[in-house]
């Protein structure tokens, strides 16, 4: 008989259940195809200074994100990895296996399209997919980027309030303004404040540690 140790099924099965606070958090950050997605590998990099990452991209954000300047060992996963993977009846799905490996989902940027395919229990990519199967007593956090225009649409107001009662916390786009004071633009919250939240809430929330405490 094998040694269970030595076994990689086994191996992985323990891992996956070690107590989240003698280890690092893994987070599993995803992005979506809008422009602010050149700042993916930025986000990726402020988290992996403190957790343990995995990408997820879209295919039409991959037309802004650059591979290269991704952080060295952060592996990414699209869509071609979902189907790719699977041969036969029996095999593991990438969107489980991510979806059971994270204890914090993040979508920075969250596009419009896939705010609404959320919303609307769709799963037609890699992403969606993980989030239709995600275990909602782990933490999710979206951080929307889009036209302001889009953002003030009566859609976008009914869609972010069906997410929150799916139990996903919002980070609010930053809204910017012209000169003469009409709206211009609603952004991403920057990467630096997207770490700090889910940072905070990890510490509050998940180990229960009081704001300044070490453990």
């Amino acid at each position: 008989m094998a040694n269970s140790a030595s076994n990689p099924a086994t191996a992985k099965r323990k891992a996956m259940c070690e107590p989240i606070a003698q280890r690092k958090p893994r987070i599993l950050i995803a992005a979506c195809g809008c422009v602010t997605a050149v700042k993916f590998q930025h986000i990726c990099h402020c988290f992996s200074c403190w957790a343990e990452v995995k990408a997820v991209v879209t295919r039409a954000s991959m037309r802004f994100i650059d591979r290269l300047s991704m952080p060295i060992g952060i592996p990414v996963y699209t869509d071609d990895h979902e189907w790719g993977t699977w041969e036969k009846l029996g095999d593991s799905m990438l969107h489980i296996e991510l979806r059971r490996w994270a204890d914090i989902m993040v979508i920075a940027p969250l596009s419009a399209n896939t705010l609404s395919k959320i919303e609307a229990g769709l799963c037609d990519n890699l992403l969606t997919c993980i989030v239709r199967a995600w275990d909602y007593s782990k933490p999710m956090f979206v951080a929307p980027s889009m036209n302001y225009l889009m953002w003030e649409n009566c859609f976008t107001e009914k869609q972010t309030i069906s997410i929150d009662e799916l139990g996903i916390s919002l980070i609010p786009p930053v809204i910017t303004r012209s000169a003469c004071g009409k709206h211009v633009d609603c952004a991403m919250a920057e990467p630096s404040s997207i770490y700090s939240i889910v940072r905070a809430f990890y510490d509050i929330k998940v180990l229960k540690k009081a704001p300044g405490m070490v453990l």
